[in-house]
């Protein structure tokens, strides 16, 4: 039997600090130049947003490209900015931490300051490979939404839900998968969720012996606070409206369907695939439909999208089953004006459990998270702090060390909210 393991979904930010610039004396042999020093920082840390279809506004791939963003480089480099790290560096170690090293960031800058000189082009590295713009390689199996959803020009849009049937014919274990928007300048966040076919007869509980009181409900793995996952009346996964103060639909409205499933991967801004460890992988189920949840936002010229998840499945099923969890609080209400509105979230482990990763996601109004985690015998650790949430900008924190979870943990997660006019991106 494989090892069930908890995958938590749940958010982050750092500014490093701005280094000191030393410009190099013209003629230094040592003076940095683009294709000697700088094109192997960028080629590691930035090509795989800045290229061609991807996230990044430009590429910057080659000098020709770099040249004209010099002065944008070297501002966002000195203020932390780029490449994009929101967790706080004193709480944890991330596996996928974005941050350049002192020296990259020093070398960067030198070579800014000294007139970012291309230098011999012999001196090139090999430009970095991807496979027909799939990050994760080339996926085993791509799934693509049934259509092109016509975007309008202007509006507010509600979640959409596209339903595409997999067809496979038997379990399927993804090592790796990459949710690509067919057009990002529409596409905030993508969730892909896995429903199972509905059995052939309902499973039965076991009847109790005669004589015996009836057989208890196994413990759930994962238990939550009574009321905490309750969902207002017309909220994603909550109950539906009563008819008189339901919208009408339009013609391009697609509402959920009635049952989603769990989550087998998402797309957030700077962040739309995951390649799990050798040995670990979540199980895509024989038969499964996906189900597609859209969000989208207008840009004033009507468009279309047709978003698609790329899939790279393991040789042989894992040692470690991975399972993706939301740690949600279903309900809650943010007072106006109210510029650090604090909400909690809380879940209880049944058994040992190893966390692997947490994204936060939240909306405009997000603007810090804290996690921590409460041992049964009542010490509290924090695990991820994220300072300064950013919702254009999420990341998927996979902790370099996985954090042990024992059995009667509890996930404790903190989030604040800014809904004061101070907030710029505060739509009310």
């Amino acid at each position: 039997m494989t090892r069930r393991v908890l995958m938590a979904v749940a958010a982050a930010a750092v500014l490093g600090a701005s280094l000191p610039v030393v410009r190099a004396q013209s003629g230094d042999a040592a003076a940095p130049t683009y294709s000697r020093d700088v094109a192997p920082i960028l080629y590691k840390n930035c090509t795989s947003c800045h290229r061609p279809g991807e996230i990044g506004p430009m590429p910057l791939l080659s000098y020709k490209d770099v040249r004209p963003w010099v002065r944008a480089i070297g501002s966002r480099v000195s203020a932390g900015t780029m490449p994009p790290w929101h967790a706080d560096p004193s709480v944890n170690q991330f596996q996928n931490d974005r941050r350049l090293d002192p020296k990259e960031k020093q070398t960067l800058l030198a070579w800014i300051a000294d007139g970012a000189p291309e230098g011999d082009p012999k001196d090139l590295p090999a430009a970095p490979h991807y496979a027909d713009g799939w990050t994760i390689g080339e996926p085993d199996a791509v799934v693509k939404m049934a259509e092109d959803y016509p975007v309008p020009a202007t509006g507010t849009i509600a979640y959409q839900y596209f339903e595409v049937p997999t067809n496979f014919t038997e379990d399927r274990w993804v090592q790796a998968f990459e949710v690509r928007p067919g057009n990002r300048a529409v596409v905030h966040h993508v969730i892909v969720y896995t429903r199972p076919p509905a059995p052939a007869t309902p499973p039965q509980r076991p009847a109790a012996q005669p004589g015996q009181p009836p057989r208890p409900r196994p413990q759930p793995v994962f238990e939550f606070p009574d009321g905490q996952n309750d969902i207002p009346a017309g909220q994603t996964g909550g109950a539906a409206l009563p008819p008189e103060q339901r919208k009408p639909l339009g013609p391009n409205d697609r509402p959920a369907p009635k049952g989603l499933g769990a989550s087998i991967g998402a797309y957030v801004p700077g962040n739309g695939s995951r390649v799990y460890e050798p040995g670990t992988a979540v199980r895509l189920p024989a038969g499964a439909t996906l189900v597609f949840q859209m969000h989208y936002t207008t840009t004033g010229k009507a468009t279309t999208d047709r978003t698609s998840i790329g899939f790279v499945f393991a040789k042989e099923p894992p040692k470690t089953e991975l399972r993706v969890m939301a740690l949600i609080n279903g309900s809650f209400e943010i007072p106006a004006g109210a510029s650090d509105y604090r909400v909690d979230a809380e879940m209880t482990i049944n058994r040992d459990v190893t966390l692997w990763g947490m994204l936060p996601h939240t909306h405009v109004r997000g603007k810090r998270w804290s996690y921590e985690v409460v041992l049964p015998d009542g010490r509290t650790q924090t695990i991820l702090a994220v300072p300064k949430y950013d919702f254009e900008w999420q990341t998927d924190y996979i902790f370099k060390d996985p954090v042990k979870l024992p059995r009667g943990s509890k996930l404790h997660a903190i989030a604040w909210y800014d809904n004061s006019a101070a907030n710029k991106s505060n739509p009310d």
